[in-house]
């Protein structure tokens, strides 16, 4: 008969060393409770064209749908500028553009006299006790160790390798399209820069808890240009049955000089209205736009089965956003950098644990980009942050529906806003131009209604959340290749 025995001759641990193991144990699990993990899914010029927004009926995009079925959907979410270095640095410090000085491309925001005290919301998760983790885009142009002292760091891919396959000639039909391409390539999904960079997430998420909870912010650069996706994804959208934007005979006649001057940032390169009419490409583009939005949902169902199977399943937030919109030939203009719609909605979607009530959940309330920084802060029970210029959203994430008086502001270098709510567009240029949009009957934002006096309260209301004062540039950079020389303050 086997004996069994005493405790302390069973183990070489001591009975005081395992209280003491118990006891960690206890507390790692306590922590993990109490403070949740994130998983930060940042996309690159991703705009409507989602299906839970349905800003275009043809595009497939099942897996973040589902994310929507998980949390609160905002459909109403707009960037706080329509280009990547603004947006991004001032949802990273929690602060506007017009407060900031970060305008453009050409700026670094560690360059900015007014961000050299500011704390990034990654770093402001490591210093409350986070593991922070980074893969793919995150800033635009900041190399991402500079920026925040991260615990890991995946690679940041270029395209340019994607560019050698497609030939100086490119895909998409145009002449000399350089940037400007889009079309199917003959390169396997794994081989895509942001099927690399999930799979470095993946990774990451796979493993067991840790003694902090994590940070893993995963920066999906498709839909940017070039437009390209394996061909598995752009035979999806035939070009004989893809649907274009809906366009107007005269949409822009009723614009003011400001208005008509921003749409021909791009009249003298490959991606304008006329170049694509032209050489007939525009159901080429908007295919390609739709397959590049279907690869990268592609990529966000991966990082969701991940996370699904791990450990981490039921004790991580997840929030997925677009750093800005993109035009496919709306109100003739291409790519971004406008003060209208198709430039600044994006998605933005919650999945919160412990709050299944709101699964599958819509909010129309206006929000910003700039306010995901002091939600997470308050989702996750840190210390409040009281630099940070947005609002939290934890209340509209308790009710959808709530009353929410708080338009959203979006700014296009200095003096140029538009303002959004639930209902109104309201742009106002820096040379005092105007323009009105009823989204209630006029969501293609077709009718500018700013001269009718009818709307004159409207206007006078929507236009006391303008900036009552506005910063300068922070010091700029050289302009980059493919920046064309413009000037956003006269017609």
């Amino acid at each position: 008969m086997k004996t069994t025995k005493p405790l302390s001759q069973q183990t070489p641990f001591s009975i005081p060393s395992l209280i003491l193991a118990l006891a960690l144990a206890l507390c790692v699990t306590a922590h993990s409770a109490e403070k949740p993990n994130v998983l930060f899914i940042a996309i690159d010029d991703l705009n409507d064209w989602v299906g839970v927004l349905d800003g275009h009926p043809q595009v497939q995009t099942p897996n973040i749908d589902r994310l929507a079925t998980r949390g609160v959907n905002f459909t109403n979410a707009h960037c706080q500028a329509p280009i990547c270095m603004p947006s991004r640095a001032s949802l990273l410090t929690g602060t506007y553009p017009h407060r900031n000085g970060i305008y453009m491309i050409e700026q670094n925001l560690h360059e900015a006299p007014l961000l050299k005290n500011v704390t990034t919301l990654p770093s402001y998760f490591k210093q409350n006790g986070y593991r922070i983790l980074r893969s793919g885009k995150i800033y635009h142009r900041v190399k991402e160790g500079d920026a925040d002292d991260w615990d890991e760091s995946g690679k940041r891919y270029g395209w340019g390798w994607m560019g050698k396959l497609a030939g100086p000639q490119g895909v998409s039909g145009l002449p000399e399209p350089s940037i400007f391409d889009f079309g199917p390539i003959p390169v396997e999904t794994a081989e895509m820069n942001d099927s690399k960079v999930t799979d470095w997430a993946v990774e990451r998420i796979d493993k067991p808890a840790t003694d902090k909870p994590f940070f893993l912010a995963v920066g999906l650069v498709t839909p940017h240009l070039p437009h390209f996706t394996p061909e598995e994804f752009y035979n999806r959208y035939p070009l004989d049955q893809v649907k274009l934007p809906e366009t107007q005979p005269g949409d822009l006649d009723d614009l003011p000089p400001m208005g008509l001057k921003f749409t021909r940032y791009f009249d003298t390169t490959p991606m304008s209205h006329h170049n694509i009419t032209r050489y007939g490409l525009w159901n080429k583009a908007v295919a390609s736009y739709l397959a590049t939005a279907t690869f990268t949902d592609h990529c966000v169902g991966r990082l969701l089965d991940a996370l699904e199977n791990s450990p981490h399943a039921d004790n991580t937030i997840i929030v997925l956003w677009s750093d800005h919109g993109f035009h496919i030939g709306e109100k003739m203009h291409w790519e971004k950098r406008s003060l209208w719609e198709e430039s600044t909605r994006v998605p933005l979607i919650f999945s919160v644990p412990g709050k299944n009530q709101l699964r599958n959940a819509r909010s129309t309330r206006p929000v910003g980009l700039i306010d995901i920084y002091p939600t997470l802060v308050e989702l996750c029970k840190l210390p409040k942050n009281k630099n940070l210029q947005g609002r939290s959203l934890v209340p509209l994430l308790n009710n959808p529906s709530l009353p929410w008086d708080h338009p959203v502001l979006t700014t296009h270098h200095p003096g140029n806003h538009a303002i959004r709510s639930e209902r109104w567009r309201y742009i106002h240029y820096a040379n005092g131009d105007e323009e009105l949009y009823d989204h209630r009957y006029d969501p293609n934002e077709f009718r500018n209604l700013a001269e009718d006096p009818e709307y004159a309260a409207v206007k006078k209301r929507l236009s006391t959340y303008l900036p009552k004062e506005t910063v300068p540039y922070a010091p700029r950079l050289p302009h980059q290749k493919f920046t064309q020389e413009f000037d956003w303050f006269k017609p």
